[in-house]
């Protein structure tokens, strides 16, 4: 699973999130799930009935004691009714004596099976999962299981779809089983629906069958074992797409409206199970993989065996991919999943990284592989910077045994710092060893379960190295070093120091570190480990190096505090060759770009090969004044840079610059085919001229519009309007699916809000921004919760009362606690 994450970037927020108090340590060990039980096979008959949001079944389950004789079952199955349950023998139902609590089913078996028996055991039921009434911690509260999006069509804007989220422990809402990770079966899912939708399941379609009252039975086979939280169906009105790789079914389900564009989407995905094959010396190991995008999914996407479900931020229009497509990460993050996760699952949510880590890595891998060094330097430093900046995780283990729910272990700890320690250690193993022992860890372990151990005796195997001292510090303990480094030289010695202080108070690193130090272009390379609070080491140097590079592959996950001189900034910008010692460079002159060393290197930026240091560059002069060559650079950008992202950044510095000789060219770049590109545009004339831009937004809001041009759209309107843009505004708000975008929007939304006096509209406009609020997942709430209520909705609060409004600030605060 692709976690959606919302990050809050806002520096006025900094100082909110620091207030937050460190929660007490869980005391509760979480150990593997006891085996007594083991699922051999599910047969599932499911129909639906929209009206009421349930699921009416039939399942058969085929299980074999463990290792010891055992007279008894225990299902998980929440919030069901249920109507029999029976031993199946020559194709006879006997009931069976059962206890139910509506969260379990005790079966009484029939007599006592020893492990080298197999039993059937039949149950009529059925889900409710909009009924359920959860146990447990709030982060459980929406895994309803099965989800009705729209069933009874009343929403004209919405389409009717079914789709299943398993994990973590949700598929027992719909189907009696063992919902546990350890647990591997195989499946037959007979689906009927109504002949007008399609379907989709694990394992491939084997059989349709069309029935006299208007339904159609879609049966799809499943014959390799897989954990039953990866089960899954989706029921819709789709548009497939059909690809292939290697003579087996890739398919991509999408809304009809994006039919056209589905393959600039997903295209890639056959080219990406050929990539990852081959790097892995592991085929994909499932007979088809198909996509599939589901309406109000909340949590990114979701790698059921050979059927990921996808938020429907995967679907883009094409002027959206015209700017790079967004969603071709998560795409290479569930498919990676296919082998850690589906083929090699995690025995236990302790262990929740042997999933998450290498689908995250992934990322990185297929953005070397695909689209070159730095732009997976870009995606390393960015799941990085997302770990180190969120100072309430560095506290927990990487495998941690001791948490309050299975909830919790979806964070940047199992994800970002996770992939993080990976490139670590491929770093430290060396390319060949690294994907030998990934081979090793997946052949050893297929079908079954995976763990760190199991990972580190892979490693140890094909390495021939002791990894305890890795494990033990990355897997089994918490945080990360800080480091701060100084060098310095000595003439008379000739001899070039490092020194490396750890700072952190969570014990010592071992780490192993490139030391790389340059004479012009020319650079040698050096190994050195550091181990103690403080390390000093020395360098033969005939002359002192125009720049010592320490990490030089920037590879260690650690905060890093370093001293340089401009001119040793510049020497790593212009030599340095990884993206992180020009992005480096860069930050550094930025803090002092009034002096022309800091400049030249800034501007040395706009010229960069890879477009992500020129967006770098862009953004860093801040209000400095731009020299006449500069300002001609930026121009041409704006006009013709091969980058629309940087075309962009480009047209935003010009209308910084409130030249009103610009004013044609941004109107002419309104109607660009990039939505970023138009919609900086309509922000940099809207600085020029608020009654033009204001009139071509209001035909601008007439046409689909996405991402920075519908931003820019309700940010002109709302700046230069009134409240009678109200549903133009608000509901462009409604209609965003829950990401970034929305919540990076809340602040225009709250500043339109302040200026509505009408008292419906109001409230319901405030009843969005908590809705939306509340359909964050938990493990983000944390950190979104306060800015929503704290920044945002007690700052709107207090303009209301500024103006008189009382009652409707005192609305604001009454759903602050809600």
């Amino acid at each position: 699973m692709k976690k959606l994450l919302l990050l809050i970037a806002m520096g006025t927020m900094g100082n909110l999130m620091a207030q937050e108090q460190k929660a007490a340590a869980p005391k509760l060990y979480r150990a593997v799930p006891e085996k007594i039980n083991n699922l051999v096979h599910t047969k599932l008959n499911a129909s639906f009935d929209y009206s009421k949001a349930r699921l009416n079944g039939n399942v058969w389950i085929t299980l074999k004691p463990h290792f010891y004789t055992t007279d008894s079952l225990q299902l998980d199955a929440k919030g069901m009714d249920i109507k029999q349950v029976a031993i199946v023998k020559a194709g006879k139902n006997t009931p069976l004596k059962y206890q139910y609590d509506g969260w379990v089913l005790r079966i009484n078996l029939d007599k006592s099976y020893t492990r080298n028996e197999s039993y059937t055991v039949y149950i009529d039921y059925t889900a409710k999962p909009n009924e359920l009434e959860v146990k447990g911690s709030a982060a459980i509260t929406d895994a309803k299981g099965l989800y009705f999006i729209n069933p009874t069509g009343e929403d004209k804007s919405k389409p009717t779809q079914i789709w299943t989220q398993g994990e973590t422990e949700a598929t027992s809402v719909w189907v009696p089983t063992i919902d546990k990770t350890n647990q591997k079966t195989t499946q037959e899912f007979n689906l009927t629906v109504p002949a007008k939708y399609v379907t989709l399941s694990n394992g491939k379609l084997v059989k349709q069958t069309k029935n006299a009252n208007g339904t159609r039975t879609d049966s799809w086979k499943m014959d390799l074992p897989h954990a039953p939280y990866l089960f899954f169906m989706g029921v819709g009105e789709y548009a497939v797409i059909k690809d292939s790789y290697k003579g087996k079914e890739v398919s991509y389900y999408v809304e009809k409206d994006y039919e056209k564009v589905a393959r600039k989407i997903f295209g890639n995905t056959p080219e990406m199970m050929q990539y990852f094959s081959n790097k892995l010396g592991v085929d994909y190991p499932w007979i088809k993989y198909s996509q599939i995008t589901g309406r109000d999914y909340v949590s990114g996407a979701m790698e059921n065996t050979t059927a990921t479900l996808h938020q429907e931020s995967a679907q883009q229009d094409a002027r959206e991919l015209t700017d790079g497509n967004n969603w071709e990460s998560t795409i290479a993050h569930e498919l990676f999943h296919q082998w850690f996760g589906d083929y090699v699952t995690a025995e236990s949510w302790s262990n929740l990284t042997v999933n998450e880590s290498f689908a995250d890595y992934s990322e990185y891998l297929w953005a070397e592989y695909k689209f070159g060094k730095d732009e997976a330097a870009f995606t390393n430093w960015s799941a990085m910077n997302g770990y180190l900046n969120s100072k309430a995780d560095a506290s927990k283990h990487l495998v941690r045994f001791y948490y309050d729910t299975q909830e919790d272990m979806f964070d940047v700890v199992s994800y970002s710092k996770g992939g993080r320690i990976l490139n670590m250690l491929r770093n430290y193993v060396g390319d060949d060893a690294f994907f030998k022992s990934l081979n090793k860890y997946l052949t050893d372990n297929k079908f079954g379960n995976g763990s760190a151990h199991k990972l580190r005796l892979a490693f140890e195997a094909v390495t021939g190295k002791d990894l305890n001292w890795f494990f033990n510090q990355w897997y089994f303990n918490s945080g990360h070093p800080s480091l701060v480094i100084s060098n310095s030289y000595d003439a008379a010695t000739q001899k070039a120091m490092v020194v490396i202080k750890q700072t952190q108070t969570t014990g010592l690193f071992q780490l192993p570190v490139t030391v790389d130090l340059y004479y012009g272009a020319a650079k040698k390379r050096y190994q050195v480990w550091a181990k103690n609070a403080a390390d000093t080491f020395y360098f033969a140097a005939a002359t002192k190096p125009n720049l010592i590079n320490v990490d030089a592959e920037k590879v260690l996950l650690a905060e890093k505090k370093e001293t340089k001189t401009l001119e040793e900034y510049a020497h790593q910008f212009n030599y340095g060759g990884h993206y992180l010692d020009r992005r480096e460079a860069i930050d550094m002159a930025s803090k002092k770009i009034s002096d022309p060393a800091a400049y030249a290197i800034v501007a040395a930026g706009l010229k960069d090969p890879y477009f992500r240091i020129r967006m770098k560059a862009l953004g860093s002069f801040g209000n400095a004044k731009l020299e006449n060559a500069t300002l001609a650079l930026i121009e041409k950008m704006a006009k013709e840079d091969a980058s629309k992202l940087v075309r962009a950044d480009a047209i935003s510095i010009l209308g910084m610059q409130k030249n009103a000789a610009y004013a044609s060219q941004f109107e002419q770049y309104i109607n660009d085919s990039s939505y970023s590109v138009a919609g900086a545009a309509l922000l940099a004339l809207n600085d020029l001229d608020g009654k033009k831009a204001y009139s071509l937004a209001n035909q601008l809001a007439k046409s689909p519009a996405k991402g920075r041009l519908s931003a820019a759209i309700s940010s002109v309107i709302i700046a230069n309007g009134d409240e009678t843009a109200y549903e133009y505004i608000m509901g462009n708000f409604n209609k965003m699916p829950l990401s970034q975008a929305k919540f990076s929007s809340l602040s225009s939304i709250v500043e339109f809000l302040s200026k509505v006096t009408d008292e419906v509209k109001f409230k319901a406009g405030v009843d969005a921004v908590v809705s939306f609020r509340n359909e964050i997942p938990a493990p983000a709430r944390p950190q979104t919760d306060p800015v929503i209520n704290n920044v945002f909705l007690k700052g709107l609060a207090a303009k209301k009362e500024a103006a008189g409004a009382q009652a409707l600030a005192d609305y604001v605060k009454e759903k602050m606690k809600n």
